[in-house]
């Protein structure tokens, strides 16, 4: 799976791979807050984001068909 890399300010925190099948500016937003803070759920992601839950649903169902994500219990985390 081809990827891009993304490096983040803190030097402790690893450099973040987005899946280049990951297109939508919303579904690369969605994924690198959940690799950057280890998973959220959908509330923690809202009120982070400013997303609506209704938008933040089928970002989260496509992350999943995707594999770069996985769903336990209520947090959405990196696969």
């Amino acid at each position: 799976m081809s990827t891009t890399h993304l490096e983040t300010p803190d030097p402790d925190r690893p450099a973040i791979d987005v899946p280049d099948t990951i297109r939508s500016a919303e579904s690369k937003l969605v994924y690198v807050f959940l690799a950057a803070t280890d998973g959220a759920t959908v509330d923690e992601l809202h009120d982070a984001l400013d997303l609506r839950k209704i938008t933040l649903f089928p970002v989260l169902e496509t992350l999943i068909e995707h594999d770069a994500i996985d769903h336990e219990g209520a947090r959405y985390v990196p696969a």
